[in-house]
């Protein structure tokens, strides 16, 4: 299973996906973010167009309504109609060429503004003078424009479609007599076509026309040149944009203070997208293109990182122990060749370290056949102890018979085959011990006691060869031998006050150690200086010394196993270790 997925979980394969995720993760982040912020800007700078279409068409309504406004306010103030007028309200009826004369005279004013298809004037009491029909204005408008206009006291009052025409606009103002305080006088009503509110005028770049809708105040539409059919309230009533089945338009309105019009330029919402839909193309078409450009490239870079290293395996595969050739191998990358450089030095390492266990293997060879050939000695000494013994025997020589026995046995116990264990009981160490006393007291006779004390339940406690005997040996060489008067020599082996620990202690009653020899063997107990090896220079004690610190330093209680020497001048000599109670295993090196 993992040879099949090998190909799949390359290097080279991650290196590439890795570089492959991060790009489309980028191009995702930064397509999305650009996508959002040109579409934001692209309706930002629709709204803006058209916010300002609708500023233009404003000004242009005004200007229109100044027009008008103009035209009926110079009607009004005609000096010939303000007479007629007054001569009307003093009761005196206008004659027919009085009231033909206003017919040139509306045609004059008339002529300035395209847009104006006719005027009217009426009278205070609602008759109308010009055209001379005798209609009534009340029978003409609603009573409540009527009333809108005598409190605009002369205020331009726009009134909606004439009933008669419904193309056509009607607009009042009230007359007010110049020469009589401004008293009331009659109306002007003024009918304009609904084509001069036409307000779009101007086109766009692409030769479209901006979509305006005039409503008056009742919410009717004065003029329109929408294609579609919109409900006049919904877009009183839409803040933004109005719905028309499945068209959608942007509405900006503008409100004319003089008319108290509502103009609505609409524009469609899918032209406002069509930038949107342009930049979304482009951008997947960049997307796509950079994917293809960032594949090619990752390709090139994972071949460029994972070339060396492959090269790399195929030297280690090819190695053998013993015989590692370093890869020659000069890559362009410096980690490469770092790599590459950390290798060459582990080949050679690695040659070296084979020709010296090479070198170690014959060499133990060798030792190996030393050590057979060093067997023979001591059995050659055990042998030739024991013709001794026996001939003693023969010669009825017991006394040297005993010694050359108890001879015989310290050297079998000093030296060890290889195939004997370091580790002893403390009953054995001690009986060691005592067949070196019997030697020696047959030496030196009634000069030197001796006493071993050894508490029952330590007899079986585990410890190093030859640890106890050197301090004896000591004892008897400086505490017995080095006097003329008798000496005693103890040998103490009892439990610790310390829990765990077993206290060997090798006591004298001799000379003592003088102070500046003792501070000289303490300084080397605590791994000063050396001491010169020689008769009577302490090298026993530092040797027992370092053995106790191998064998039992590195368990918890390594720290008591230490050689400790208490001694004045005349007083004797104690030395003293301690040993832990675990089993030889758990301190053996």
């Amino acid at each position: 299973m993992q040879r099949q997925n090998r190909p799949f979980n390359s290097l080279r394969n991650q290196i590439f996906g890795g570089f492959v995720m991060v790009m489309l993760v980028v191009l995702l982040i930064a397509g999305i973010t650009a996508y959002d912020r040109v579409a934001s800007l692209l309706k930002s700078n629709a709204e803006k167009h058209i916010q300002q279409t609708a500023v233009q068409a404003s000004g242009r309504l005004d200007a229109l309504i100044a027009q008008v406004n103009s035209l009926t306010a110079q009607v009004a103030d005609d000096t010939y109609l303000q007479r007629l007028l007054y001569e009307e309200k003093q009761g005196k009826k206008a004659t027919f060429n009085q009231r033909q004369a206003l017919l040139q005279i509306a045609g004059s004013y008339q002529s300035f503004i395209n847009g104006a298809q006719s005027m009217e004037i009426y009278t205070t009491n609602y008759s109308r003078i010009f055209p001379m029909d005798d209609r009534s204005l009340s029978h003409r408008l609603d009573r409540g424009w009527i009333v809108q206009a005598d409190e605009g006291k002369g205020r331009l009052v726009w009134a909606g479609s004439d009933p008669d025409d419904p193309s056509i606009l009607l607009a009042i103002r009230r007359i007010n007599l110049l020469d009589r305080s401004f008293e009331h006088g009659g109306y002007v009503v003024v009918r304009m076509q609904r084509s001069f509110f036409q307000l779009n005028d101007s086109e766009r770049s692409d030769g479209s026309q901006d979509s305006i809708m005039l409503l008056d105040g009742g919410g009717e539409v004065v003029t329109s040149n929408l294609d579609v059919h919109l409900d006049p309230q919904a877009v009183m009533d839409s803040e933004s944009v109005v719905q028309n089945g499945k068209e959608s338009y942007i509405v900006v309105k503008q409100r004319s203070e003089l008319t108290g019009w509502t103009l609505a330029v609409l524009t469609p919402l899918r032209e406002t997208t069509e930038g949107v839909s342009i930049l979304r193309t482009a951008l997947f078409v960049s997307g796509v293109i950079g994917v293809v450009l960032f594949l090619v490239m990752s390709f090139f870079l994972s071949t460029m990182i994972t070339r060396p290293l492959i090269r790399l395996m195929r030297a280690m595969r090819g190695a053998q122990p013993g015989a590692m050739r370093p890869n020659l191998m000069v890559s362009s990358t410096s980690e490469i060749n770092e790599l590459n450089e950390v290798y060459n030095q582990m080949v050679y390492r690695q040659n070296e370290l084979a020709q010296v266990v090479h070198d170690k293997e014959v060499m133990q060879s060798r030792a190996e056949l030393k050590a057979l050939q060093s067997q023979i000695n001591p059995h050659f000494l055990f042998n030739t102890l024991e013709a001794f013994y026996w001939s003693l025997e023969d010669k009825g020589e017991e006394e040297m018979a005993r010694m050359v026995i108890a001879m015989s046995r310290l050297f079998r116990y000093i030296i060890s085959s290889p195939h004997q264990d370091e580790w002893v009981t403390i009953a054995d160490e001690l009986e060691h011990v005592e067949r070196y006393l019997n030697i020696m007291q047959m030496r030196l006779g009634d000069r030197m006691q001796w006493e071993i004390r050894l508490s029952e339940e330590l007899r079986t406690v585990p410890m190093p060869k030859l640890l106890i005997q050197p301090l004896v040996e000591n004892a008897v060489l400086y505490g017995v031998e080095s006097t003329l008067k008798p000496g005693k020599i103890e040998i103490n082996v009892y439990p610790s006050s310390i829990t765990g620990l077993v206290c060997v202690e090798v006591r004298d009653d001799g000379p003592g150690i003088e102070a500046e020899r003792l501070q000289t063997i303490q300084q080397a107990l605590k791994g000063g200086d050396p001491l010169a090896p020689g008769r009577g220079t302490g090298v026993g004690l530092v040797n027992v010394h370092q053995r106790l610190q191998l064998y039992f330093g590195g368990s918890p209680l390594g720290e008591y196993a230490r050689l400790v020497v208490v001694s004045e001048a005349g007083a004797g000599t104690v030395i003293r270790f301690h040993i832990p109670k675990g089993t030889e295993a758990a301190y053996d090196s």
